[in-house]
């Protein structure tokens, strides 16, 4: 179904007169048959007007009518929502390298599914945009700071380890602080940000998670957020020989994205984590914009009124 707004609404109330024809071209036709009613000598009516447009009258004038309508609506400057490609745009990759992320409830790992999901989450990038890493464990740390060169990031993905601790907060402030590092346009117009964040659990060290989301929010950054892992997750740390569960926590990183006004991902496998990153990529690298499609309403009006002139030229041998 095409579905599509107006510039200019307000001048759809031009087909209230458009509706105003119609009821007295009904009008009429009705005084038409009153008066053929009393011309009671059907055999002289046959004499004097033997052939009657009937129907044809009638179509003539609904394409009419159409032809007016149509221009109206084109008149109110019919649009349509279309995507279209961004021209620039930055956007930050904060990846959790928490302990946690060895665990294998994901095939092969949640790191390694990660680091393969990220890495097609970068290479789909416009080349234009900049792309910065963030790696978080117990601090956050930028890897890679805003660039264009997309191979340098993905190299220092692959360079990922992994380290003791969650540090949700912290990784938002770097990421905060990246994006300072970009210039505005030759307009003064900065590019549009938003930060992935990719994790499996809480936050267990440094800033807390509601005071880097206040200052995301006074930024006007978005934070996608993705929870990585199942519920059934467990790992082995060498002092500690009894399996540790490590459950993912969807919940806590839900509620960062819904703060923001970025979008949230629940993922239980790396084709899930991918299939995530993927929207995420094609939000970011298009736009929606307006677009008028008041040139199809006045082709169409225009093939009304061709229409109309062709039957009244071959019905009555005159132009409407």
């Amino acid at each position: 179904m095409l579905a599509f707004t107006f510039s200019q609404p307000g001048r759809l109330w031009l087909l209230a007169g458009v509706a105003g024809l119609l009821a007295a071209y009904i009008v009429l036709q009705a005084v038409r048959r009153h008066y053929a009613v009393r011309f009671t000598n059907l055999d002289l009516l046959d004499k004097v007007a033997p052939k009657r447009p009937g129907w044809r009258r009638h179509l003539v004038a609904m394409l009419f009518l159409a032809g007016i309508a149509l221009q109206v609506v084109a008149f109110a400057g019919p649009q349509r929502v279309e995507k279209v490609p961004r021209e620039r745009a930055t956007v930050i990759v904060a990846v959790d390298v928490s302990l946690s992320m060895e665990a294998t409830d994901v095939s092969p790992s949640r790191i390694e599914g990660a680091k393969q999901a990220a890495k097609q989450f970068v290479q789909q990038m416009p080349d234009k945009f900049n792309v910065a890493l963030v790696s978080f464990s117990g601090v956050a740390t930028l890897k890679v700071a805003p660039t264009q060169d997309h191979t340098l990031v993905l190299n220092a993905i692959d360079n990922l380890q992994l380290a003791e601790g969650t540090a949700i907060g912290d990784a938002i402030l770097v990421s905060l602080d990246a994006i300072k590092s970009i210039p505005a346009d030759d307009q003064g117009t900065p590019a549009p940000t938003v930060i992935v964040l990719m994790s499996d659990g809480k936050t267990t060290k440094g800033t807390p998670n509601d005071i880097a989301v206040q200052q995301a929010r006074a930024a006007g950054i978005p934070i996608s957020t993705i929870a990585f892992g199942t519920s059934s997750g467990i790992i082995t740390l060498p002092e500690q020989p009894a399996p540790i569960p490590v459950p993912v926590d969807a919940a806590a990183l839900a509620d960062i994205a819904n703060a923001t006004g970025g979008k949230t991902y629940d993922t239980g496998s790396t084709q899930e984590l991918k299939n995530a990153y993927s929207d995420i990529g094609s939000s970011v690298a298009h736009v929606n914009q307006p677009h008028s499609i008041a040139g199809w309403f006045v082709g169409l009006a225009l093939l009304a009124a061709m229409l109309t002139a062709l039957g009244s030229l071959a019905w009555f041998s005159r132009l409407p």
